[in-house]
């Protein structure tokens, strides 16, 4: 075990008949994921979840969890949600032919924002296998949490790319988890809204989605405290409008508040947690002020409840920040206390100047006055004492699954026992590809140099005018080392060009299938940020006697 990790005392368990049995957590990860790139000098970077899970194979969590590299979504799974035509224009668009589909860009949203590149639909297909992958195993009862850090793209439409995101892995992910789950919840911390997410299940009361968010001036323009749902999905849509500078302290207040009322007058049976790193202080384009341990905090309050839950990646543009921040709440959704000094990783000079697994607030102004926040509050959690759980009855028949289209359940329940078992049967690849480890081996693998390095873990020193999602800059925003002018661009050249090495995982431990500041940390703390405008939108709540300054930033143009 890695000298660097602490076990803490069984946060992650749950218990069952007075005995503590701890959480299987599930993480998805594929190492393509970091080899794309939108378009050189564009925000947003996949390489932030290789950087991420760097830091994750190096601090050892993989010991606590199990490591599947899903296989990506085809365009039939996609259509579950797509239409048809707009699937199978990502199918096609090149950067070589993109001429040819100039209409369907139009139609379709896609450019600016979301530009064409090299590898587009399959880079959407990773992103949503990871999660709809996770949604079945957790329908099947084979995992508690399911991680998927390439997820949570929640912009995207049925038949229309917006804000970065093409194909939206969470509403897939929901559908699936709808097949057995007769209610379901969504939580998007992002600092955007979860527009489409909601969109797409505004009308029914079997999802109940939660966004908090930056309402005015910015980005996407959605999510005001009155859309709250139509006809049966009447009040089971909950906005939270946020000012700019929310700090921990006030997020945690009306953070837990509005998802308690939500678990205790609805009930979810499952979650979906979408955990957009832009809501971190200094992000490049978000303008609140949370700490890592600030947004973590989310995370540990949901997975308190012991409910089945999928935590997903999605915003987040500072990339050294999101890295840390997404292993940490790895960390924590594993139960295991990290090491403040970050252990030696791929990516390790990026860290610098600290190399500490820490996100620190700056002294940004919170806009988000006492009156505000109580008035917006009271009004949310009343709309949800509204609500109730679905008349739905249960499946009787569970509908069929294009993700396990051909195997049974007697198959499945094979491919969980170790092949050699059973050695007059030769085994399959499906079976090779969910493998783990061998009855037969006594040795410790993580004592395995060889194995280390194959997990890429690093021997330690020492041992329109529509709003664009790129309107707002934030000005307290430092550069990142990563994508700054004239320093490497880890996806600046082209869209499959990968210019650092991934640790790329042995087949022995990672499965296809199923077993698949500088010195501020990128927060400007020694600056001030440009007085709030009282004047900015605040979710349409009268705000009588809220003091002055509460508004939100005028400058804001959409992130």
């Amino acid at each position: 075990m890695d000298s660097s990790l602490k076990t803490a005392d069984d946060p992650s368990a749950v218990h069952l008949n007075g005995t503590t049995q701890p959480k299987k957590v599930a993480y998805f990860y594929d190492s393509d994921v970091g080899n794309y790139a939108y378009v050189a000098g564009h925000p947003m970077k996949p390489h932030r979840i290789r950087m991420a899970h760097s830091l994750i194979m190096n601090y050892g969590l993989y010991t606590k969890m199990e490591i599947y590299r899903a296989k990506p979504a085809s365009k039939y799974e996609m259509t579950q949600f797509h239409t048809d035509e707009y699937i199978e224009f990502l199918h096609k668009v090149t950067p070589d032919n993109m001429d040819q589909f100039s209409r369907e860009q139009s139609k379709y949203n896609v450019g600016d924002d979301c530009p064409v590149f090299d590898g587009l639909f399959e880079f959407c297909g990773i992103s949503a296998g990871g999660t709809m992958e996770g949604a079945a195993r957790l329908n099947r009862g084979k995992c508690d949490v399911a991680v998927n850090w390439a997820g949570g793209l929640h912009h995207a439409k049925k038949s229309e790319a917006s804000g970065f995101c093409y194909v939206n892995d969470i509403v897939l992910g929901i559908i699936e988890l709808l097949r057995y789950k007769q209610r379901v919840l969504y939580i998007d911390i992002d600092v955007h809204h979860g527009d489409g997410v909601e969109e797409a299940f505004y009308t029914t009361d079997r999802v109940m989605t939660v966004s908090f968010h930056k309402y005015g001036e910015y980005f996407p323009g959605t999510g005001e405290l009155r859309d709250i749902g139509v006809g049966t999905g009447r009040n089971y849509s909950v906005n939270f409008p946020l000012r700019d500078g929310i700090t921990d302290q006030t997020y945690k207040d009306i953070f837990e508040p509005v998802i308690q009322a939500v678990m205790t007058y609805y009930g979810p049976e499952a979650i979906v947690l979408q955990c957009g790193g832009d809501s971190l202080s200094g992000d490049r384009l978000g303008c609140f002020n949370l700490s890592m341990d600030g947004h973590a905090n989310c995370v540990r309050f949901v997975k308190s409840f012991g409910v089945p839950v999928i935590v997903l990646g999605g915003g987040g543009y500072t990339m050294r920040n999101v890295a840390r921040t997404w292993a940490y709440e790895t960390g924590n959704l594993v139960g295991t206390d990290m090491s403040k000094q970050l252990p030696f990783n791929d990516y390790y000079e990026y860290f610098a100047p600290d190399y500490e697994l820490d996100v620190r607030p700056s002294n940004m102004e919170n806009a988000n006055s006492h009156d505000y926040l109580h008035k917006i509050k009271s009004t949310v959690i009343e709309n949800i004492r509204r609500t109730g759980k679905p008349s739905v009855e249960a499946f009787q028949n569970i509908p069929d699954n294009p993700l396990t289209r051909g195997y049974s359940d007697d198959e499945d329940e094979m491919d969980d026992l170790d092949a050699d078992k059973n050695l007059d049967k030769r085994m399959t690849q499906r079976q090779r590809d969910q493998q783990i480890a061998r009855d037969d081996e006594f040795e410790d693998p993580s004592d395995d140099e060889e194995y280390k390095n194959s997990l890429g873990v690093r021997r330690q020193p020492g041992q329109r005018r529509r709003r664009g999602i790129m309107d707002y800059q934030n000005p307290n925003a430092l550069p990142d080392e990563i994508d700054g002018d004239g320093i490497r661009d880890l996806n600046g050249v082209s869209g499959r060009t990968n210019l650092q090495a991934s640790p790329t995982p042995g087949r022995g431990s990672i499965s296809r299938a199923s077993s698949a500041r500088p010195a501020a940390n990128g927060a400007a703390s020694a600056r001030t940020r440009t007085p709030a405008n009282p004047a900015d939108e605040d979710g349409d709540v009268e705000m009588g006697n809220a003091s002055p300054g509460a508004g939100g930033a005028s400058g804001s143009r959409g992130t």
